[in-house]
């Protein structure tokens, strides 16, 4: 499967942005997704994933109630929507997909990515 993230920009502080995961080459409905983060000098931080059908979601501790994935499978997409953004979100973010259960926590867990969409939250 191949991914493309998009939907990053500029953003002030206490704004809004949705994410685009768009993926092609294989039955999406076939793998579980993530979307995690990388800052500079940061390491990959986890964000949200979400399950085969949609129903079940996990959240890493900076996206818990103000972050929301969800998926369209007929689309072959998956989104997150962040509200509240703050300038600590600045970061590029990725989608990431794998067919086998496992914790979505751990990037190691993910077969394939998308190339990165970059979100700058100014204050």
């Amino acid at each position: 499967v191949q991914l493309q993230a998009s939907g990053g920009g500029l953003v002030q502080a206490g704004g809004s942005l949705t994410l685009s995961c768009a993926a092609s080459g294989d039955t999406f409905s076939r793998y579980v997704v993530g979307w995690f983060r990388q800052a500079p000098g940061k390491e990959r931080e986890f964000v949200a994933g979400i399950s085969w059908s949609g129903g079940s979601t996990y959240y890493g501790d900076s996206a818990k109630g103000r972050f929301t994935i969800s998926r369209d499978n007929a689309k072959n997409a998956v989104y997150l929507l962040m509200n509240s953004l703050r300038p600590e979100d600045t970061a590029v973010y990725y989608c990431a997909a794998r067919t086998y259960s496992g914790s979505y926590y751990d990037p190691h867990n993910y077969d394939y990515w998308g190339q990165g969409t970059l979100v700058t939250v100014s204050s």
